[in-house]
């Protein structure tokens, strides 16, 4: 079958390493600011878009590919909190936001790690605006930790897929192993919600 790898580098190949980082620099940067675009198959497709020839090639360009990632994050995040915090918010949509963080488990900013797993919390930067209690230096250091933790192991996980199948079935089992993680990550936020309704509801 056609590689994702092989037609990520016909896009960007041209500009070599430094034109993937900044396409998963992007990605990222988007998913944070504007609206999601499933950064775990971009990432993904941007470590199989520049073949590495030996561990420590993949370790080296999967940590280029980490810090993009971090960077774009936090880069996104405190972008859109600068313009919430400079935009007249009704109190209205203030006091939704602060009532549905409430109605979490985790309602400080440690909940920005658990939504690394179940993303219960889109456009984090705004919600750090709008609450009260939450602290952009703290949000930050969670979102950065739990980026490191997620696409570390996805990185992890695809160097060995890489290190013992052939490429064409390493790139099969890595684009598995990210859709179960995204299915994953669907069900985990969706039994989250459940329960925190059902929590809710019998308080």
């Amino acid at each position: 079958m056609f590689g994702i790898g092989e037609w990520l580098q016909g896009v960007f190949g041209p500009y070599g390493v430094i034109g993937v980082i900044l396409f998963v620099f992007l990605i990222f940067f988007i998913d944070a600011l504007v609206f999601p675009t499933l950064p775990e198959l971009f990432f993904i497709f941007g470590f199989m878009a520049m073949p590495q020839e030996t561990f420590a090639q993949m370790v080296e360009y999967g940590l280029y590919l980490l810090s993009a990632a971090v960077i774009a994050e936090v880069a996104g995040i405190t972008l859109l909190y600068w313009i919430v915090e400079h935009v007249r918010v009704p109190e209205r949509i203030k006091r939704i936001a602060d009532r549905y963080v409430k109605f979490l488990i985790v309602s400080d900013e440690r909940m920005l790690l658990v939504n690394r797993v179940a993303p219960v919390i889109p456009f984090a930067g705004a919600f750090i605006s709008l609450i009260d209690d939450w602290r952009i230096s703290k949000a930050l250091f969670y979102v950065v930790i739990g980026c490191i933790l997620k696409y570390g192991l996805i990185l992890l996980m695809s160097s060995f897929f890489f290190s013992y199948f052939s490429s064409g079935d390493a790139e099969t089992y890595t684009i598995i192993f990210i859709i179960a993680v995204i299915v994953i990550s669907m069900i985990a936020a969706f039994s989250k919600k459940k329960k925190e309704g059902l929590a809710n509801e019998n308080s």
